[in-house]
């Protein structure tokens, strides 16, 4: 696999990357008003890059089980002063959001992704992200982060959300979004139970047959504490470099993280082993 495009750059795939979380929220699960100043923020995603990360995902509304919804204007005023910032610096930037007004304000600057945990459901989301030119991540989640996790109900949860993701990259299509502008996230830990979610670790291989590069995002989530019983957020690394180096062997091309320098540094390993066996 190449690498993903935005706007004719490319980013390479050949092994996997991380993306560096910045939440610039005051609720987010883990570090929500770590970074609401943006001194903080920029210190943040400088300290990210100079670890290895190759993307900064900035998120201006936590989407944490049952966190509310802001409107477009608030987030807007989150993120702007943040990516205006982010600019000069060597690193993709993605800017995780579902509003379709948000979409529109940050295509006017150079970054590189747009991260919808809504999969471009929202009136209009897809048709404006298609018009940008930028690289789509396309993620799924049952329900809204509000009631997400109250009872969340799947047929087979494998199969559900890969027929999602495919129905999703077909509407993409649809709209003349080439497949190698596309990253698809199963979305652990989005209106999933601990087994939904551990079966779509254990078959994350199967979603390589869509043709799109995969994104996981398992970093410090309730799964790895309800496994490890590590109810601190905080206290969860080694989880989540487990969870990552199996997402990565399973064929995950880039990794959404808290911790960079230790993920980078699983990765690494993960990767050799991989090219020997191949």
């Amino acid at each position: 696999m190449a690498g993903i495009v935005s706007r004719g750059r490319v980013l390479k795939l050949d092994a996997p990357q991380v993306m560096g979380i910045l939440n610039v929220t005051p609720d987010s699960f883990s570090d929500g008003g770590r970074y609401a100043h943006i001194d903080a923020a920029i210190a943040q995603a400088e300290r990210m890059i100079a670890e290895g990360a190759t993307l900064i995902d900035v998120g201006g509304e936590s989407t944490r089980p049952g966190a509310e919804p802001v409107d477009a204007q608030q987030e807007l005023q989150r993120i702007l002063p943040v990516i205006e910032a982010l600019q000069n610096m060597d690193t993709w930037i993605s800017v995780d959001t579902s509003h379709p007004e948000v979409m529109t304000q940050v295509a006017r600057y150079d970054i590189h992704v747009i991260n919808d945990v809504r999969g471009f459901t929202r009136p209009e989301a897809l048709n404006i992200a298609a018009e940008s030119g930028l690289a789509l991540c396309i993620m799924h989640m049952q329900g809204e982060p509000s009631s997400m996790q109250l009872n969340p109900r799947y047929q087979r949860v494998l199969d559900d959300v890969y027929y999602f993701l495919a129905k999703r990259i077909q509407a993409a299509s649809e709209l003349n979004i080439p497949l190698n502008q596309l990253l698809i996230d199963p979305g652990f830990g989005f209106g999933k139970h601990l087994d939904d979610n551990l079966t779509l670790l254990a078959g994350l291989d199967r979603f390589r047959s869509l043709g799109v590069p995969l994104l996981a995002g398992l970093s410090r989530k309730s799964m790895i504490g309800a496994l490890t019983g590590e109810s601190d957020v905080n206290e969860r690394l080694y989880g989540s470099l487990a969870a990552a180096v199996i997402a990565a062997l399973k064929g995950a091309k880039v990794l959404r993280v808290h911790d960079v320098k230790p993920t980078v540094d699983a990765l690494t390993l993960a990767h050799a082993v991989r090219q020997v066996e191949d």
